[in-house]
């Protein structure tokens, strides 16, 4: 699949730059409109769970993030108005309900709500050539096609937020001859403005939807017990629909273009925006990635769009690291030249955007998307709305901070979303650690999207494709089977909130470094057979490039076996050399005193008795090493090996490989695990990205220095050790 000219060979530094991405982003859909301009239709033949008409509809709403900045921002040049003239035209065939093209009326839980949002926002920032100057008819049929929104059922998530912002622009639109004060626009507008307010959890943050807290979480359990089914329930996820894709960008746009009709929220809004950027910008590296996770992914660089809105919104006193335009413009544009320099699998032959990550993957796709869809991304775009004379443009870019200073530390807990962020200036790579979101209701790859113990912006996490382990792709979580590896069970929603701890690394000379973890009881199956608690510790001064794994399993109904496989980071699997497998290397025993070239050496490496295994990437180097299992009362058998899951679950990786741990436990003579079977399994995990400047280092001496892991209480010991609390 070829790179898109204009994107991804552009240096993305100076507005002229975007304009001429954008440009080149949109040009392709030209061959995708409908006769009279009034749809888009990608041609790809997938589907999505609603109407066509609302398919098509997406096709020509998304572009219009982008098109409705150019229009807002400077003159555009000829080739401009060109490209951008079809979205200029078409909105008045897609809102005249007499037109074969016409959009559909807004019914209750559709499609064309969400689309709704993009619409007003363009009508918001470009009104004189949107509206003002189409005929009376026309106008009247775009008022009547967005107060369709009006007193529809509506999911009880961020889609409030579409109905607000179309009647935002109602209001504003009808301020050119009337009073705006439509009582019934602004009474539903502050009642969905209030509901949307419920959903804020703290510090800036808000969850896409209600939050589950403990209380809620027995009462759920205790209606299982009355009723005995399970309804879907309340998650608790706080993922870029929290900030970038939805909620935070919409408080923006909100405080931009509506706060003389409720000055007091729009301050609030900002407000919380300073809050919220202050730990948001710790989900981008140096480069500009962003960490992957959560759903709706294929909207790509629209995990940047917080930044792009920030711009807009013009938020004062922000704090560090966002504290100037060019500080916000350095990662709006890292992040964008991230994506352009990693595109050349984004792009169909055609020039449209495919659905996935890197690289086509329906494995990871929504039920929701379309292949229009993926336009969503175009909202990062809308910092065009902003004068080539604006401060944003004219600053000098800022650079990434200094992780190792005394303002920044590369490991931090942020502990609204319950997460810690790791990007230990010491080692060489960007991940989270997430111990207890997820999401309740009906979502494809839920567990995987959202309740794996880590996410990485370098090896992006694997999706499931089947039952088998090696469909499940179960990087960075631990699976369990209890009927002899049939059937397989990860962390889903029967898990506890995350609790953090404070830990120590200790030496016989004392305490060396302090730190902060993270715990969580989950339970594999409904019936709470087995229990885990899990405890996960992140990068330390003494090992910047590994975190510790402590899983406790108990048995609190007797089950007939326990087999568990975890785990680590999945990178490519296939040589890039000439494309073959990655296989063991076969000196195991010389393995420990060699060099482990990053970024060229392209093979397993197994440890001496199987007790860690490490694969070597041209993306870097992942492994794990596990301690022997402390059994107590069930023998377990423990070893480590490469595990090679199906072909396309790894978001960056088409043909990927992952170390994993296996421990099997079967019981006595009798058979069987009793109640009171307690097993403890200690999991160290290493990552290291294959960067420009660390590709060809031996990094030998970071994978044999492996942390030492004591629970409990310091020991009188030589050599530095981590101490968990019991």
């Amino acid at each position: 699949m070829p790179p898109l000219p204009g994107f991804s060979d552009n240096p993305l530094r100076t507005r002229d730059d975007l304009v001429r991405a954008t440009l080149a982003l949109l040009q392709p859909l030209h061959a995708c409109f409908s006769p009279e301009h009034g749809r888009v239709r990608i041609p790809v033949a997938t589907g999505a769970h609603f109407d066509e008409a609302a398919a098509q509809l997406e096709g020509f709403a998304r572009p219009l993030w982008a098109v409705g900045a150019l229009l807002e921002g400077s003159k555009l040049s000829k080739d401009g108005e060109r490209v951008i003239d079809p979205w200029v035209r078409g909105i008045a065939v897609g809102t005249d309900p007499s037109h074969a093209e016409y959009w559909g009326d807004i019914n209750n839980m559709d499609q064309r709500m969400v689309e709704s949002e993009i619409v007003s926002y363009a009508l918001l920032a470009a009104p004189e050539r949107l509206f003002h100057s189409q005929p009376t008819r026309v106008q009247e049929n775009i008022v009547a096609w967005l107060r369709g929104m009006s007193g529809k059922e509506m999911p009880p998530t961020n889609w409030l937020w579409f109905r607000v912002m179309a009647n935002l622009a109602l209001l504003r639109l009808a301020g050119q001859d009337k009073s705006p004060n439509d009582p019934v626009l602004v009474e539903q507008m502050r009642a969905d403005l209030a509901h949307l307010d419920t959903f804020y959890i703290g510090d800036g943050w808000s969850s896409d939807g209600s939050w589950l807290t403990e209380e809620k979480q027995a009462e759920e359990e205790a209606e299982f017990r009355l009723s005995g089914s399970r309804d879907t329930g309340v998650g608790r996820q706080v993922d870029y629909y929290s900030g970038s894709f939805a909620i935070q960008f919409s408080q923006l746009l909100f405080s931009r273009y509506g706060s003389e009709f409720d000055p007091a929220r729009a301050e609030r809004y900002r407000q919380q925006a300073r809050q919220y950027g202050e730990k948001f910008w710790r989900y981008f590296d140096a480069e500009g990635a962003a960490i992957p996770f959560g759903r709706s992914l294929t909207y790509r660089f629209a995990c940047g769009g917080f930044f792009a809105a920030l711009a807009v919104a013009k938020v004062s006193d922000m704090p560090a690291p966002l504290a100037s335009a060019g500080a916000i413009k350095g990662f709006l544009l890292r992040h964008l030249r991230w994506w352009a320099a990693n595109s050349q699998d984004v792009f169909h032959q055609d020039g449209t955007m495919s659905i996935g990550w890197l690289y086509p993957n329906m494995y990871m796709a929504e039920d929701y998307n379309s292949p229009q869809s993926i336009y969503w991304c175009l909202k990062t775009l809308i910092a065009l709305s902003l004068d080539g004379d604006d401060d944003f443009w004219t600053a000098e870019e800022k650079p990434y901070p200094n992780l190792s200073s005394e303002e920044q530390s590369g490991v931090a807990l942020v502990p609204t979303p319950q997460q810690i962020l790791c990007n230990h200036a010491a080692g060489n790579h960007h991940f989270m650690l997430s111990p207890a979101q997820f999401v309740a209701w009906p979502m494809k790859a839920t567990q995987a999207k959202y309740c794996k113990f880590a996410y990485s912006s370098s090896f992006p996490f694997s999706v499931p494709t089947g039952p088998l382990i090696q469909q499940l792709a179960p990087d960075n979580t631990l699976a369990l089977s209890r009927d002899g590896r049939e059937t397989w069970a990860v962390k889903w929603k029967h898990c506890s909130t995350a609790k953090f701890f404070p830990f120590t690394v200790q030496s016989s000379e004392g305490e060396q470094e302090k730190g902060t973890g993270a715990s969580v009881r989950w339970y594999p199956w409904g019936d709470q057979a087995v229990q885990v608690d899990t405890t996960l510790v992140p990068p330390t001064n003494a090992w910047p490039d590994w975190h510790v794994r402590v899983h406790r399993i108990r048995v609190n109904k007797a089950v007939p076996m326990l087999h568990a496989v975890e785990g680590g980071f999945a990178g490519p699997g296939r040589r890039s050399t000439d494309g073959a497998n990655l296989v063991p290397s076969p000196d195991v025993a010389s393995s420990a005193n060699r060099s482990l070239v990053l970024g060229q050496d392209e093979e397993v490496v197994v440890g001496k008795d199987a007790a860690s295994v490490l694969i070597l990437s041209y993306a870097g180097a992942t492994g794990l090493a596990i301690d022997a299992p402390d059994h107590k009362t069930a023998p377990v058998n423990a070893r480590c090996a490469s595990l090679k899951p199906d072909s396309n679950t790894s978001l960056a990786y088409q043909r990927s490989l992952m170390p994993a741990a296996y421990h099997d436990a079967v019981g006595g003579p009798a058979g069987g695990l009793a109640v009171g079977t307690e097993l403890v399994l200690v999991t160290k995990v290493f990552a290291v990205t294959a960067s420009a400047t660390t590709k060809g280092v031996d990094i030998s001496s970071w994978w044999n220095n492996r942390p030492s892991v004591v629970l409990g209480k310091a020991l009188d010991a030589s050599g530095q050790y981590i101490v968990i609390p019991e």
